[in-house]
């Protein structure tokens, strides 16, 4: 027990103690200059209704999901590809993979304002090899939001699938091989069933960040496009309404555990498919 106390102790600070006072603002009104005024009111339920409110959920759950569908395209058959290889080369590709994450976030992002603005390299290249007559708009759209999320969250999708796949039993595949089913057959019958509970923990693992990410949004997409995130920080920082940003939050803890919980259900139906 001795052990555990200092783990406890940061859960309970940074976790546990946050978490109890989010959950107790959200039924409290802001004070006139800010602040909390400890008086019981269910307004900030309410405010949620507004359809300004709504329409940024909305929005930030369509870019977040196009962001997982995007990145389980990309990542799986990028994780298959790489369990494939030889055991050198599988080595050197989960590197390459990881390698990214040995560089600041924000560095990152930056990174690509400078690949993709207006005298950027992107640019540049396209001008110089005759595709474009001038610079295209690349950068402060929702296509760039979904650009720079996928780039950031790729390999939460990439390595869980890898890890499945890794496991496979290959005698699995030669049985339906040696049954007489093709290889394409043999994805959908033996390869895809068994690693899909790792695809739908890849999923949550992009979709959560994706959905209350406010860097993205803020540096590629120019601010011009709000998501979760960016309404939640504004709440605390700009509009110092506390009591609402915190009903804002526990909107994205609710989908967190929704979908946690829907990816429980449908790894356990897949396992006893």
């Amino acid at each position: 027990m001795f052990f555990l106390a200092p783990g406890l102790t940061a859960l309970i600070v940074l976790a546990i103690v946050p978490m109890i006072l989010m959950l107790t603002y959200m039924f409290f009104p802001r004070g006139r200059f800010g602040g909390v005024v400890y008086e019981f009111t269910l307004e900030n339920f309410a405010r949620l209704n507004d359809p300004l409110y709504l329409g940024v959920i909305g929005d930030s759950l369509v870019i977040a999901g196009l962001v997982t569908l995007i990145a389980l395209l990309i990542g799986y058959p990028t994780a298959y590809a790489i369990a494939q290889l030889p055991p050198r080369w599988k080595t050197i590709a989960l590197v390459a993979i990881m390698l990214p994450f040995w560089t600041n976030f924000l560095i990152r992002i930056y990174a690509w304002i400078v690949l993709l603005s207006g005298p950027g390299l992107v640019n540049d290249a396209l001008t110089g090899l005759g595709l474009v007559d001038e610079p295209l708009e690349l950068l402060y759209n929702e296509g760039t939001i979904v650009l720079g999320l996928v780039y950031g969250y790729l390999s939460l999708m990439i390595l869980p699938i890898y890890s499945a796949v890794e496991k496979l039993d290959p005698r699995l595949r030669e049985a339906s091989a040696n049954l007489g089913a093709s290889p394409f057959r043999t994805f959908l019958s033996v390869t895809l069933p068994l690693t899909l509970p790792s695809a739908l923990i890849g999923a949550v693992l992009v979709f959560v960040p994706s959905f209350g990410n406010y860097v993205v949004p803020e540096l590629l997409g120019g601010g011009k496009a709000i998501m979760v995130g960016n309404m939640i920080r504004d709440q605390f920082l700009k509009a110092r309404d506390w009591p609402f940003g915190a009903t804002l939050a526990l909107v994205m803890i609710v989908f967190t555990f929704v979908l946690l919980i829907a990816q429980a259900v449908a790894s356990r139906r897949v396992r006893n498919a």
